[in-house]
């Protein structure tokens, strides 16, 4: 089975149309038809896909060999504490006018039951993740009066959506560029044929395409043509987070080592790590392997090492996503050829129950493409992601206070660890749990809360120690307004008892 991929363009000066085919085995052709607009960008899309998808059909067993796996050497993962003690210049415009901000803003809020963009969910104070990182950026750009850019790198789920709400920001002291991830198309399990038949996204072809993983940064960044805009207007490095990791700020002393270094050693790559604990087990943690610095992923790993791997002791570190990429090595590596990334085969099934796969990159498995590639053991506080509606509540709490577009830690908390804080099945999506909170609880002395079944809660409660609150199928618990709860279980009868 082999893939290859043409083009014909038809048609007369009024009305031409460009079809781009596939053509899998000896029988079995794809035929797209598109107007020559898209042409180009599905063209590269479809180039791009072939390259993925060769590497698939070639790649037999793990990509890894257990026994090669190895502990980076301590110097390939620097502490965060060593970073930050090196003092930092009268003037930091220089390196911050170097620098460009790039959010992973391609996901969808479905799995918080928001339409659209997950950037558009309000996390606090009505601000929307959006809103946080224009205000975090913005009030770099007034205090040292520089020309930090964001750039969005939008899915073609989010694109739309996006470019909408940007005009609000038109005013900012922020420029905002916008790129999109490529469109594959899925495959078909079985046959590994393509489920499209056509380049439409609707009726029965809206769930056939799909945004490839992150990984795809690299390829559409460059295709697009803003890689080289920057360059040229003088930037070096980007800083890449998820937009939905609230802790992904600029540092200022990352920032620092990073363009302080002379030219010859000059970091390519810094991958920021953190602490495991038993909530990060399937994190991404970094090896050595063949001599370079490789991030592990848990789809990788053997099933016979996938204990040993969420092992906390082994692997005590998992990759928060935070990445500091230089782009001239982005744009060298990209020309090259050279960009090497494991593929993650994620199966999915079909609204109508076909069983496809889509190949999917992440951005941080290119970490062994790059010279003099670093980790950076950073504080917990640098990975503050907002995946469910209980992470939501947590960042909407007193626990953290908010100003420029950053949250940090309440001073008042007497410890810096985040409380485990787990919601049950109603409240998973963002409109149901709002109405359930007549005001988020006060959870600063907070360690544990469990909250499952028909629960409410009223003004002004205080939650602390550990709290379980269960409602029993057909019971509802109603905690009323001023309520203090320390170290109690409220069963369905609304028994209060001491934990």
């Amino acid at each position: 089975m082999f893939l290859f991929i043409g083009s014909i363009a038809t048609g007369i000066t009024q009305h031409i149309s460009v079809c781009l085919y596939a053509y899998w085995g000896e029988s079995n052709v794809v035929v797209l038809t598109y107007t020559p607009c898209v042409f180009q960008v599905s063209k590269k899309d479809f180039d791009g896909f072939k390259k993925l998808f060769h590497r698939f059909l070639q790649v037999k067993g793990p990509s890894v060999d257990w026994p090669k796996i190895h502990r980076p050497p301590e110097d390939s993962i620097q502490p965060y504490d060593k970073i930050a003690a090196l003092p930092l210049p009268d003037s930091l415009a220089d390196s911050l006018n170097k620098l460009v901000v790039v959010k992973l803003n391609g996901g969808l809020g479905t799995s918080m039951g928001c339409k659209g963009p997950k950037s558009l969910i309000s996390v606090r104070n009505e601000n929307t993740f959006l809103d946080l990182t224009v205000q975090q950026i913005e009030h770099l750009n007034k205090k040292y009066n520089t020309d930090v850019p964001l750039v969005l790198m939008n899915s073609f789920n989010t694109d739309e959506d996006t470019k909408k709400i940007l005009q609000k920001y038109t005013h900012h002291r922020v420029k905002i560029h916008t790129f999109n991830q490529s469109r594959y198309p899925r495959i078909n399990k079985e046959s590994l044929l393509p489920v499209a038949t056509d380049i439409g996204m609707t009726g029965e072809n809206a769930d056939v395409w799909y945004p490839p993983g992150h990984g795809d940064i690299y390829a559409s960044f460059y295709n697009s043509g803003l890689l080289d805009q920057l360059i040229t207007e003088g930037k070096e490095y980007i800083f890449v987070s998820n937009i939905d990791n609230l802790g992904a700020t600029v540092d200022l002393n990352i920032l620092h080592h990073l363009v302080s270094q002379p030219n010859g050693k000059r970091c390519e790559f810094i991958m920021e790590v953190t602490d495991k604990t038993r909530a990060d087990v399937k994190g991404g943690t970094l090896i050595q392997y063949d001599n370079k610095l490789r991030l592990l992923e848990i789809a990788q790993v053997p099933k016979a090492h996938v204990d040993e791997f969420k092992s906390v002791t082994k692997f005590k570190i998992f990759n928060t996503n935070n990445l500091w990429i230089s782009l001239g090595a982005i744009k060298r590596l990209q020309e090259q050829n050279a960009m090497d990334m494991e593929i993650i085969v994620n199966p999915k099934t079909l609204d109508g129950g076909q069983n496809v796969i889509q190949l999917e990159t992440a951005v941080g498995a290119a970490i062994k493409s790059f010279d003099n590639a670093l980790g950076i053991n950073v504080p917990r506080s640098r990975f503050l992601p907002v995946k469910t509606v209980s992470d939501l509540l947590l960042v909407m709490s007193n626990l953290y206070s908010l100003e420029a577009g950053s949250l940090t830690m309440s001073q008042k908390r007497e410890f810096p660890t985040t409380p485990h804080v787990k919601l049950g099945s109603s409240f998973t999506k963002v409109q149901e749990y709002q109405t359930r909170f007549e005001s988020i609880p006060d959870m600063l002395e907070l360690d544990h809360l469990t909250v499952s079944g028909d629960v409410t809660f009223g003004k002004q409660v205080s939650l602390k120690g550990t709290v379980i609150i269960i409602a029993n199928h057909g019971d509802r618990i109603d905690i009323p307004a001023g309520t203090i709860l320390e170290n109690k279980i409220v069963s369905g009868n609304l028994r209060i008892l001491d934990h």
